[in-house]
């Protein structure tokens, strides 16, 4: 059975990525995804300066299978981008730099060091929910999104993927994504939320407000994907709360050509290899020869 897939035109063995947030800042967290079996490499999201990001406690690990995080975009800054592409290289892996920004100006700076240092693609992250400037503030507005997706494909020759989350406006957002010169949608981001410790009687992040992870937001993915499959048959990457061969199969259905893991990956280091055999298991036993059989099946009935 071939789960091989294309995404924006990104050749894949198979249709298991990381998600932008889980590792993938430093050369060692690229060899590190690497091993667990992943097909691309996404790094973690780059902006032009380092950021330090938010002072601890930034993580919360909920009862219900989910974590809270606000990380606040902590990273090395657009000087890492070299190292991570060389890195990646080394086990023949695509690699997608997620690029974070508060302008087009910033966004079009990663994104140039990216095409030129010979990334396979460019993740724009415009779904953050909780650093303030960034994010889902800008993917929320549609014309945000055309705006910064159409200049920053103007200046590179590279995929461009836009990562858009949860808000009212996401299928508008979607569209005007594509009509910019995104050739692929990632959809979606961690969710905001928050969590109050009822002992001391204040939220337990720093920041207040974080991103909601894991099994609990996967059914609203699935929703985003189906609907904005619909009204596009764009490709798609489907994010949020895969966690089994049964998780990523649903995101297929709704309309995704890939999916990709990210709180999972904390709890199973063979979850690649788990969520591989189980598709493949799955398509021989619905008579499918293609993952690419299955795209988006949910719509025809």
């Amino acid at each position: 059975m071939s789960l091989e897939t294309i995404v924006a035109g990104i050749v894949l063995k198979h249709p298991i990525m990381n998600a932008s947030g889980i590792l993938g800042e430093y050369r060692e967290h690229i060899a590190r995804l690497a091993r667990y079996g992943f097909s691309a490499i996404v790094t973690k999201t780059i902006t032009p300066s380092p950021r330090k990001g938010y002072e601890p406690p930034i993580i919360v690990e909920l009862p219900n299978g989910g974590l809270l995080n606000a990380v606040g975009l902590a990273n090395p800054g657009k000087g890492i981008v070299y190292d991570l592409v060389n890195e990646a290289r080394k086990y023949s892996l695509p690699i997608i730099i997620s690029i974070g920004g508060s302008s087009e100006r910033e966004f079009i700076e990663v994104a140039s060091l990216a095409d030129e240092f010979g990334a396979n693609g460019i993740e724009l992250n415009l779904s953050c929910p909780h650093a303030k400037g960034y994010g889902i503030e800008i993917g929320a507005d549609p014309s945000s999104v055309y705006s910064i997706v159409k200049e920053v494909s103007s200046v590179v020759k590279i995929p461009i993927i836009a990562k858009l989350g949860l808000c009212d406006r996401v299928v508008e957002s979607s569209i005007k994504a594509l009509s910019g010169g995104a050739r692929a949608l990632t959809l979606i981001n961690t969710v905001k939320a928050m969590a109050i410790d009822v002992y001391t009687m204040k939220p337990i992040l720093s920041n207040i407000f974080g991103g909601l992870s894991g099994p609990p937001i996967h059914p609203i993915a699935v929703r985003i994907v189906y609907e904005v499959y619909r009204e596009t048959e764009a490709d798609i990457i489907g994010c949020g709360g895969v966690d089994s061969w049964e998780s990523a199969a649903e995101f297929f259905l709704a309309g995704a050509k890939a999916v990709q893991i990210g709180t999972a990956i904390y709890r199973d280091e063979n979850i690649v290899n788990n969520i591989v055999q189980g598709l493949q298991q799955w398509l021989y036993e619905i008579g499918a020869k293609s993952i690419r059989d299955i795209v988006g099946a949910a719509h025809k009935f």
